[in-house]
C-alpha cells in the first residue's frame, strides 16, 4: 500500500477493511457467532485501538513473528474455547457478506465427518491467487500457492478465496503438522487441506457465485475498484428504497446512509455517515454530507457543507451554507448563502438567509436574523453562549459578543455591537451618529483631481 496505515485500516466507502470484514462475521451463522478472534501482526499498535474503538468484543491476539496463515490460526487456537466450528477470514477481504459465509456453513454440515469447506471461484485471470487442484472426480485434493505451482498448476482458474470452515478438533491436530517446506518458508493454512484428504476425510470446496466478493486489497488500485463497487451497490439499494439519484454514477453514498421514499438527490452529491433522510428531501447538487439527520420535505440548496446536523421538517439550507456539528434546525427553519453554524439550534421558522455566523446559539421561534451577523462566541480562552429570544428581529451588520441574551420580540438595529443583555421588547443600537458636509464629496473629488 506504500503507507504508514496498516493496510486493514485503509477505508472503503468510509469504513476500514477490517470494519467490514468484522461486520461480515458478526452476521454470520445467523448473527450468533461465539466469539470473534482477530490475529494482529503488522501496525499492530493502530490495528489494536480500532478494535478498542470499534469492536471491543473482538479478541485480539498476536503473531510476532509473522510466520503465514497457518502460523496466524495457530496464535489464536488458545482463544477459541468451546468452539466446535472455526471460520477463517482474511482482513483484507471486504465484499464477502454472510450469506456466502452460511452457504459455506451449510455445504460443511452435509456430510459427516467434514474436515473443511472453503471458498473458491472461478477467475480469467487468477492472478497471485492459490490454485485449487482437483483429481479427475473433482474432488479436492490440495491448494497449491502460486510460488510453489508447476507451470500446469498455474493454468488452473479455480483458485482459493481464503475463507474456511474448519473442524474444531481436525483444525487443533492439524496445525502442528504444518512444515515451513516451501517457497516462502511459511507455515500454509492452505495444507491442511491435503492433510484431511490424506486422512480420508471430506474437503469441499464452495463456488462463490459472485466472485468479486472475494476481491482482496494489496493495493491502492485494489482498494478504489472495491470501493467502486460498494458505492455501486449503495446507490442500487437508495434507489430501490424510493430515492431518485439524478446521474447515480457521480453520487458518492455509504452504506451506512438510509433514504425514506421520494427523496431526490442531485448529481455529485456526496453523503457518509449515520444520515437518514426523510421523504420527499432534496439533496443538491454538489451537497457534501456526514452523520446528518433530514426530516421530511427539507430542501437543500446546492453546494452545502452539512456535518453532524438535524433538520426538521420543511428546513431549507442553502446554496452555500455550512452546517457544522451540533446545529439544528427545527420545522421551517432557513438557512441560506454563506452562512455557517456550529452549535446552533434555530427555532420553528427562523430565517438566516445571508452572510452570517451563528455559533454557540439558541435562537427563538420566527425570529429574524439579517446579512452579515455575527455571534462572538470565541474569546481568545473559552466559547460562551448567546440565546436569541422569539420574534426578535437581528438588522445586518450585529456583533452578538457571548455571552449575551437577547429577550423576546426585541428589536436590534443594523450596525450594533451587543455587549450587554436586551430585555424582551425593547430596541437595542449602538450607531455614531450620522454627519452631513454639505458639498463635501464635491469637494474631496476636486482635491483628489487636482493633486
Amino acid at each position: 500500500m506504500k503507507s504508514e496505515q496498516p493496510k486493514v485500516l485503509h477505508e472503503a466507502a468510509g469504513i476500514p477493511l477490517l470494519g467490514h470484514v468484522l461486520a461480515t462475521a458478526a452476521h454470520a451463522a445467523g448473527g450468533v457467532p461465539r466469539s470473534v478472534i482477530v490475529v494482529v501482526g503488522a501496525g499492530r499498535e493502530r490495528v489494536l485501538a480500532y478494535l478498542r474503538d470499534s469492536a471491543p468484543d473482538a479478541v485480539a491476539v498476536l503473531q510476532d513473528p509473522p510466520r503465514g496463515t497457518g502460523d496466524a490460526v495457530k496464535c489464536a487456537v488458545p482463544a477459541l474455547e468451546d468452539a466446535e466450528i472455526v471460520i477463517v477470514l482474511s482482513g483484507d477481504v471486504p465484499l464477502l457478506t454472510s450469506g456466502t459465509l452460511d452457504t459455506m456453513l451449510a455445504r460443511f454440515e452435509e456430510q459427516e465427518g467434514t474436515a473443511v469447506a472453503f471458498l473458491t471461484a472461478h477467475l480469467a485471470e487468477p492472478a497471485a491467487y492459490g490454485r485449487v487442484v482437483r483429481d479427475a472426480t473433482g474432488a479436492v485434493t490440495r491448494i497449491v500457492e502460486l510460488k510453489d505451482a508447476s507451470p500446469n498448476e498455474r493454468e488452473i482458474r479455480e483458485i482459493n478465496a481464503g475463507v474456511y470452515a474448519f473442524d474444531r478438533a481436525f483444525l487443533q491436530e492439524s496445525l502442528p503438522l504444518l512444515r515451513d517446506q516451501n517457497a516462502a518458508g511459511e507455515f500454509y493454512l492452505t495444507d491442511l487441506l491435503g492433510l484431511g484428504v490424506a486422512a480420508g476425510r471430506p474437503v469441499i470446496g464452495v463456488l462463490v457465485e459472485n466472485p468479486d466478493e472475494i476481491r482482496g486489497v494489496n493495493s491502492r488500485l485494489d482498494l478504489a475498484h472495491i470501493e467502486g463497487l460498494l458505492l455501486h451497490a449503495a446507490t442500487d439499494r437508495a434507489m430501490a428504497a424510493g430515492a431518485t439519484l439524478i446521474r447515480p454514477e457521480t453520487i458518492t453514498l455509504e452504506s451506512s446512509v438510509v433514504f425514506e421514499p421520494d427523496t431526490i438527490v442531485e448529481p455529485f452529491v456526496t453523503m457518509r455517515g449515520k444520515t437518514h433522510v426523510g421523504s420527499g428531501t432534496c439533496i443538491g447538487q454538489g451537497t457534501v454530507v456526514k452523520d446528518a439527520h433530514f426530516g421530511k420535505g427539507v430542501l437543500v440548496r446546492p453546494y452545502c457543507v452539512i456535518e453532524g446536523s438535524r433538520l426538521e421538517d420543511g428546513a431549507v439550507v442553502g446554496p452555500f451554507a455550512r452546517l457544522r456539528e451540533g446545529t439544528e434546525l427545527a420545522e421551517g427553519a432557513h438557512v441560506g448563502n454563506f452562512v455557517e453554524t456550529k452549535k446552533a439550534r434555530l427555532g420553528k421558522g427562523v430565517k438566516a438567509n445571508h452572510l452570517t455566523y451563528l455559533g454557540d446559539v439558541t435562537i427563538g421561534e420566527r425570529t429574524n436574523v439579517g446579512a452579515g451577523v455575527i455571534t462572538c462566541n470565541y474569546d481568545g480562552y473559552a466559547k460562551h453562549p448567546t440565546v436569541i429570544g422569539s420574534d426578535v428581529f437581528v438588522g445586518s451588520d450585529v456583533q452578538l459578543v457571548a455571552p449575551v441574551t437577547v429577550g423576546n420580540g426585541a428589536i436590534i438595529g443594523a450596525g450594533t455591537t451587543v455587549t450587554k443583555d436586551v430585555p424582551a421588547d425593547a430596541l437595542a443600537t449602538s450607531r455614531a451618529p450620522q454627519k452631513i458636509y454639505e458639498a463635501g464629496g464635491r469637494k474631496y473629488h476636486e482635491r483628489k483631481t487636482k493633486s
